[in-house]
């Protein structure tokens, strides 16, 4: 008689907490609140149109914890929540803001891609938590710089240097932050379920 190992491997840091319709609708709206939390951390810097904040932080750290379905749904909910008169996007704004409104659609890029990276297990060690974060802000950029340059009628090389450029030193910031607060939250939550 052959015994088989069920593997008790979870494939992000939410599924730590016991799956039910009630945990996924508490994390989906926890994390929205705490991207519209982070947001209000924003300044703009002349001459540049768009807000350093601290919204991005949180977007890396629900892409990278809740998985693909539900840190969409956190992520629609923000952006939904916020263009219909929730003031938590940058600044304790709201409605639709046509110069910032690809940022917000990058955001569902990086969080489907930092999730589905993240349930490979990027997510467990410092370097390759740093790459998985990498990959999330550029992933927001993708989206976010080529609409600055249609909305604001500039080239792509304008639109990279006015909406992307200068953000980088506080977006290297930010990844090296969130790549070694989950890594950590892992190490955690192992020496905790092993005792």
């Amino acid at each position: 008689m052959s015994t088989v190992a069920v593997s008790t491997r979870r494939a992000v840091l939410a599924d730590v907490v016991p799956s039910s319709f009630l945990t996924d609708v508490l994390l989906v709206v926890g994390a929205a609140a705490f991207v519209g939390a982070l947001a209000r951390i924003s300044f703009y810097v002349h001459p540049f149109v768009v807000p350093f904040t601290g919204q991005t932080l949180a977007v890396l750290l629900v892409g990278s914890t809740l998985g693909v379905r539900r840190a969409v749904a956190a992520m629609t909910l923000y952006t939904v929540a916020g263009v219909a008169g929730l003031p938590w996007l940058a600044g304790g704004t709201h409605g639709y803001s046509s110069l910032l409104f690809g940022y917000l659609i990058g955001f569902l890029l990086s969080v489907t891609l930092m999730s589905w990276l993240a349930s490979k297990g990027n997510d467990r060690n410092v370097v390759s938590a740093l790459g998985l974060f990498i990959i999330g802000e550029l992933a927001i950029y993708s989206i976010g710089v080529p609409w600055l340059a249609l909305d604001l009628h500039v080239s792509l090389l304008k639109a990279v240097s006015i909406g992307m450029t200068p953000y980088l030193i506080f977006d290297l910031a930010k990844v090296v932050v969130a790549g070694t607060l989950l890594p950590g939250a892992w190490r955690l939550v192992d020496r905790t379920t092993a005792k």
